[in-house]
């Protein structure tokens, strides 16, 4: 993928963080208050927009970090998705997946800690 592909990713997930934020705070209000689900939407939320935040500075860095860009975005997907699921559906057992989308964003930190500053990561 070229810098504008992951650019435009990142910021399409950054707008959906808000987007969801917003949603989950006024069009779901009732739903999550019902399922006493609220603190997961916005633990799934928070997670999702600072790591789209991390996307677009990665998507912009020379060289382009490729692990820690696709970890983070795994993370987004399994971490946050599944905290989203679980939260309007209530669901409990989706709460076994999010392990996984936290292992994503782990590894993604610990490729940045590991190969910062060395060309071709």
């Amino acid at each position: 993928m070229n810098t504008v592909v992951t650019t435009r990713i990142a910021a399409l997930l950054g707008l959906m963080a808000v987007a969801f934020g917003a949603f989950g705070a006024h069009g779901l209000k009732d739903l999550l208050a019902h399922n006493g689900t609220a603190a997961i939407w916005e633990k799934a939320v928070f997670y999702h927009f600072v790591h789209a935040v991390m996307l677009f500075v990665l998507a912009e860095r020379k060289p382009f970090a490729t692990l820690a860009w696709w970890s983070f975005f795994a993370g987004i997907i399994i971490f946050s998705g599944s905290l989203y699921l679980l939260a309007i559906t209530h669901l409990h057992w989706l709460g076994a997946i999010t392990p996984v989308g936290g292992l994503s964003f782990l590894i993604g930190w610990g490729a940045l800690l590991r190969f910062s500053g060395v060309k071709n990561n």
